[in-house]
């Protein structure tokens, strides 16, 4: 959950390895680029959500944050399965790994790319 427990979530099943992300979007909700898993919303509850506030980013999603501490928590597509949660939220971090990136195409100047990962220039899938 985020950094003051205003939100607090569990999840069940298998988490997607993480992807990072480096839209504009990401940028500006996080500072940087953002790591994101994702669950089925079927293996997914939310424990406390006191804190939790929704940002209509786009016409297609929404992202989640505390509005107590401010921690990005969540993207969801709308009308989609899977929930994405920042890896960096996960107690503990479950063991997952970084697999890809995605929207390298919008990726700032002021740091590197600097591993063997596949690297998208938009969102594929």
């Amino acid at each position: 959950g985020c950094l003051c427990g205003a939100v607090r979530f569990k999840t069940n099943g298998t988490l997607r390895p993480v992807i990072n992300c480096h839209c504009g979007q990401c940028l500006h909700t996080h500072g940087h680029y953002a790591a994101y898993t994702s669950v089925d919303k079927k293996n997914f509850q939310l424990v406390n959500d006191t804190g939790l506030k929704w940002f209509r980013s786009s016409n297609e999603a929404r992202r989640g944050f505390c509005q107590e501490c401010g921690a990005s928590i969540f993207f969801e597509r709308l009308g989609g399965s899977n929930i994405s949660i920042a890896a960096g939220m996960l107690d503990p971090s479950k063991g997952l790994k970084t697999a890809e990136h995605i929207f390298v195409a919008d990726k700032p100047d002021y740091y590197e790319i600097e591993d063997d990962l596949p690297k998208h220039p938009q969102y594929y899938k």
